[in-house]
C-alpha cells in the first residue's frame, strides 16, 4: 500500500520475509483443516485463525514502515532543521512518522505472538503477569520445562538481538510513557548547543536499529510457526 502511495512499485516477497509469511500461511491451511475435522466448537481454532491472519497484517505493515522510514530519509539532507526548506521539514517529519510507528510495532507484533503462545502451550502467562509481554512469556517456556525445543531457539533469538532490543525499548517507552523520543533528543541537543542550532539525531543509526528489530521479529515468527507446523503435521 505505502508503496503505491510513493510511487514505487510493489513488493516482491523474498528471502526472511517471504520465508516468514509463507510458514505462517501454512499455519493458517492447518487450522483451517482442523476447523473441517473436528467442527471447531469451541471456536479455538478460529481465534487462532484470526491472531495468526492478525500477525501476518501487522509484520507486512512492520515491513513498509521501515521501507518508508528509508525512504523519507533519503531525502534529509541538511544536518540542522533550522536549515532545511518546508519540503525538506515535511520529508524529515514523514521519516519520524514512520520511524516511531516501526519501533513501537516491532513490540506490538512480538506481544501477539506472546499471547498466541500462551494460549497455544498452556502456557498460563497471566498467572504470573496480569498484563504479560512476549518476554514473559518466554521465560514461561523455561520455567514450567515444556517445548524446551521452542524456547531455546526463541531465547537465542532474543539474546542475539538483546542490544538493540533495549535501544528500542527505550524509545517506545519514552514515546508512549514520557515524552516524544525527538523532543528528548532536541532537549538534550539544546542543552549541549544552549542557543545554537540543532544537530539532528543519527537517522542512519536509528534506521538501522529499526531494520535489526525487523530481522529479529521476522525470525523469532518464523522459528515459532516452524515449529507449530511440525507439530500439527504429525
Amino acid at each position: 500500500m505505502l508503496r503505491s502511495l510513493l510511487g514505487e512499485p510493489p513488493r516482491q516477497n523474498e528471502g526472511l520475509l517471504a520465508d516468514t509469511m509463507d510458514i505462517m500461511v501454512q499455519g493458517v491451511k492447518l487450522l483451517q483443516k482442523e476447523m473441517e475435522r473436528h467442527q471447531d466448537p469451541s471456536h479455538d481454532y478460529r481465534k487462532l485463525e484470526v491472531w495468526t491472519h492478525g500477525l501476518i497484517s501487522s509484520l507486512d505493515e512492520l515491513e513498509q514502515c521501515l521501507f518508508a522510514a528509508t525512504f523519507f530519509r533519503k531525502k534529509v539532507v541538511k544536518d540542522y532543521v533550522e536549515d532545511m526548506d518546508a519540503a525538506e521539514k515535511g520529508d524529515y517529519a514523514r521519516y519520524v512518522f514512520f520511524y516511531k510507528d516501526g519501533f513501537i510495532r516491532v513490540f506490538s507484533i512480538l506481544d501477539k505472538l506472546g499471547t498466541i503462545l500462551n494460549e497455544m502451550y498452556d502456557l498460563n502467562t497471566s498467572k504470573v503477569k496480569t498484563h504479560y509481554s512476549y518476554f514473559t512469556v518466554l521465560r514461561q517456556f523455561h520455567y514450567l520445562k515444556v517445548h524446551i525445543e521452542l524456547g531455546d531457539k526463541l531465547f537465542s533469538i532474543k539474546e542475539q538481538y538483546k542490544e538493540t532490543l533495549n535501544v528500542l525499548r527505550g524509545r517506545r517507552n519514552t514515546e508512549i510513557h514520557y515524552m516524544n523520543s525527538e523532543l528528548k533528543d532536541d532537549l538534550w541537543q539544546r542543552h549541549q548547543a544552549l542557543y545554537g542550532k540543532i544537530e539532528l539525531e543519527d537517522l542512519d543509526g536509528h534506521l538501522q536499529d529499526l531494520d535489526q528489530g525487523y530481522q529479529m521479529v521476522c525470525k523469532t515468527l518464523y522459528t515459532a510457526f516452524e515449529y507449530i507446523v511440525k507439530r500439527w503435521q504429525r
